[in-house]
C-alpha cells in the first residue's frame, strides 16, 4: 500500500491576504448531474428529466446549486496539491449568490481567494472568496467561506 507524503503544514500564521486557487476544471457530465441526484434526493425534474428541460426552452438538465458550490470545496482546489497544506480545522459558514445557471455539458472554473483573515487565541478563521465560471466566461457563482485554521502551537512557534 502506497504511503501518503507527509505535507509541510501551513498554519494560520502562514496566511496572506490575495493568496489565490484554482480548482481543476470540471464538465458537468449528465453522469455526474445523476450521481448528485442520488447524493442530495433533490427529484426536481430541472436536475435529472432531459425532454422535460427542453420542453421549457432549457439547452440541458440544470445543475443544483449545492451541485455548483461543491466545487469551491478547499480540498479539491490547488491548495492541496503541493508540498505544503493548510491547516484547516473545519468549515464554518458558506454563503453563494448563484448568478447563471449551469447545464448539463458546461465545463466550471472555480477559484478561491483569500479575503480576510481573522485571528483568534489559539485558531484563525480564514476568510475566502469563491467564485465559478463557465466556458463562456460567465460568473455562475460568487460567495464566501470561513474556514478554521489552526495556529502554531507554543513548541512549534519557539
Amino acid at each position: 500500500m502506497p504511503r501518503r507524503t507527509k505535507k509541510t503544514p501551513r498554519y494560520f500564521e502562514d496566511l496572506k491576504i490575495g493568496e489565490f486557487w484554482e480548482a481543476p476544471s470540471r464538465t458537468h457530465s449528465e453522469a455526474l448531474f445523476y450521481a448528485f441526484q442520488l447524493a442530495s434526493g433533490d427529484n426536481r425534474p430541472l436536475h435529472y428529466d432531459m425532454e422535460y428541460c427542453k420542453s421549457l426552452g432549457l439547452p440541458g438538465l440544470v445543475a443544483h446549486g449545492f451541485q455548483v458550490l461543491a466545487q469551491c470545496a478547499p480540498g479539491a482546489s490547488d491548495m492541496s496539491r503541493g508540498d505544503t497544506e493548510i491547516r484547516i480545522l473545519g468549515m464554518l459558514e458558506t454563503s453563494a449568490k448563484f448568478l447563471a445557471p449551469v447545464y448539463s455539458g458546461d465545463t466550471v472554473y472555480p477559484a478561491l481567494e483569500i479575503v480576510g483573515l481573522e485571528e483568534q487565541r489559539t485558531t484563525g478563521v480564514m476568510v475566502l472568496r469563491t467564485t465559478v465560471h463557465n466556458q463562456r466566461d460567465e460568473l455562475c457563482l460568487e460567495g464566501t467561506l470561513r474556514m478554521l485554521v489552526a495556529k502554531r502551537s507554543r513548541d512549534e512557534a519557539a
